[in-house]
């Protein structure tokens, strides 16, 4: 009864007050956050430097470990996530966990560390290497403004963990340097990115309500409509930098090279049409006819595109994949984790060299395609 008395007005003002993907708030936010992490802010994030050969760094976000409940998100992906972590732990990757790791809007943090240990001793065997980075993001806010987290994290890996808001790769390509800014995504969100009462209200407050009268956060990673114009405006502040890509999380949709799926599906139509490729072209035409289900929307500047924005997706999808981005041997790369014979397999789906990279997001009209 008190779940439809609530209904209507929580409803009301999700819809009223909720925050919509906004430039200015987006391109202020990620500007500032950038400036502090370079000027030596710790408490922001580090930067991290890197040879451009040699290093190795794989970027997850969008676990939502929850409680093995139905509504673990979580659940169906565990054995491809823990599959991975410990690959990318035995090859010597640096992880970076991009946020929203913990699913804290709608479970006690004291029943997602009783259900989720398997996955954190294996992200505290990185801890334990130094190589693992954890960044905060809106669904796991308490790290962030809780003055207990630092106590909760302590007793699940066993020592101190610092939470960052993002992180700053560095490297030198061909006598440049390139910066990859590494940060959750939801900057800008008036609510999630506001000021402290605020990030406790939602945090604390707000999403726990929402939850129990079984309305969806409303967050980009929830609605459709809002994935392609909040990754359109990532885009757009990552083109505006010299020298930077931007990796994020957050809408569980992934990109790469500023393209989602589909548009790298229609760009790859558009050469295998030039090439007279009656083969890749059907194949090409079937893929989109079934992936158009997923977009309301696509961009018709899928060739112009500076490849300056890059999107993990996330350890959520319900068919058990997650996808990722790794760095290494001087590319970044899109990798999925989807089960092949039964097992999870580690599949490169997109791959570039940060070299071309560097080459492309110097160009005025910021154009590799064409």
């Amino acid at each position: 009864m008190l779940r439809r008395l609530l209904y209507k007005p929580v409803l009301w003002a999700t819809n009223k007050f909720a925050s919509r993907p906004n430039r200015q708030r987006i391109f202020a936010s990620l500007d500032a956050l950038t400036q502090a992490i370079e000027d030596g802010k710790e408490s922001k994030g580090p930067v991290i430097p890197f040879e451009a050969a040699q290093g190795k760094f794989i970027i997850f976000s969008d676990q939502h470990k929850g409680a093995r409940n139905g509504a673990d998100d979580f659940a169906s992906c565990e054995t491809s996530y823990l599959e991975a972590l410990e690959y990318y732990h035995r090859e010597g990757y640096h992880y970076i966990a991009l946020g929203d790791c913990e699913e804290l809007w709608e479970n006690s943090w004291s029943a997602v560390r009783q259900h989720q240990q398997p996955s954190f001793a294996k992200e505290k065997a990185f801890l334990e290497a130094g190589t693992f980075t954890k960044i905060f993001g809106n669904h796991d806010l308490m790290w962030q403004n809780d003055p207990l987290a630092p106590m909760y994290l302590k007793e699940v890996f066993g020592q101190a963990v610092p939470i960052y808001e993002g992180v700053v790769l560095k490297t030198v390509v061909g006598e440049k340097v390139i910066r990859i800014l590494c940060t959750h995504g939801h900057q800008g969100d008036e609510m999630s990115d506001g000021n402290w009462f605020s990030k406790f209200f939602v945090a604390r407050i707000w999403a726990p309500l929402q939850a129990f009268v079984r309305i969806n956060p409303n967050t980009p990673a929830y609605d459709d409509g809002l994935k392609t114009t909040h990754n359109v405006l990532m885009q757009e502040w990552s083109a505006a930098q010299k020298g930077l890509l931007l990796i994020t999380g957050h809408t569980h949709q992934p990109v790469f090279e500023s393209l989602t799926h589909l548009e790298r599906l229609y760009r790859r139509l558009l050469f295998a049409r030039r090439d007279n490729n009656a083969s890749s072209i059907s194949d090409l035409e079937q893929q989109i006819a079934f992936r158009k289900r997923e977009y309301k929307a696509i961009g018709d500047d899928y060739l112009s595109l500076q490849p300056s924005y890059f999107n993990t997706g996330c350890c959520c999808f319900a068919d058990g994949d997650i996808t990722g981005i790794e760095i290494a041997g001087g590319s970044l790369k899109l990798i999925k984790w989807t089960y092949k014979e039964g097992k999870p397999t580690r599949l490169v789906l997109e791959e570039t060299p940060l070299a071309d990279l560097l080459v492309a997001v110097e160009k005025p009209e910021g154009s590799m395609w064409v």
